[in-house]
């Protein structure tokens, strides 16, 4: 079950970096061009704040039960684990950042359903999205990283 909720977890991660880059390119568009703010750019928001969702349950579970999350951490004792570059990033570093990032994936969407106007949507959307995008890209164990070798692509 473990492997299965992996491979979920590793698929998810290109579904919200390619829903958040629509959301952040739309966000751009109406924000440079005075675009209105529409049911369209609503629905990207919220598909990409589920799709994040979705990926803190499946990554929580990893986490409380997967070999690299807490039960890990417990065994090998937090001074090993600090030292151990792969411990330290799945069991503290992944997690951290992307709760950061989901957080301001929700603040972002938020932010358009305020009765605000809507260049002052576009911007703040843009930027939530945008810092988001940039932690989740540090934040992915890729597979050209120390803590992602030997795990592929997808």
């Amino acid at each position: 079950m473990y492997i299965g909720l992996l491979h979920l977890h590793s698929f998810l991660r290109w579904v919200i970096l390619i829903l958040a880059v629509i959301a952040i390119y739309k966000s751009y568009i109406g924000m440079t061009a005075g675009k209105p703010f529409t049911a369209g750019d609503k629905k990207i928001g919220l598909f990409l704040m589920i799709s994040a969702h979705i990926q803190l349950l499946i990554g929580l579970f990893e986490w409380i039960a997967g070999p690299l999350g807490i039960k890990n951490l417990s065994n090998v004792g937090m001074k090993d684990a600090m030292q151990n570059d792969v411990y330290r990033f799945y069991g503290v570093e992944h997690i951290t950042m992307m709760i950061i990032a989901i957080a301001l994936i929700t603040i972002g969407r938020g932010v358009s359903k305020k009765n605000i106007p809507d260049a002052a949507k576009h911007k703040r959307t843009f930027w939530f999205f945008l810092i988001a995008l940039v932690i989740i890209l540090v934040s992915i164990p890729w597979p050209f990283r120390v803590a992602g070798a030997g795990r592929g692509w997808i």
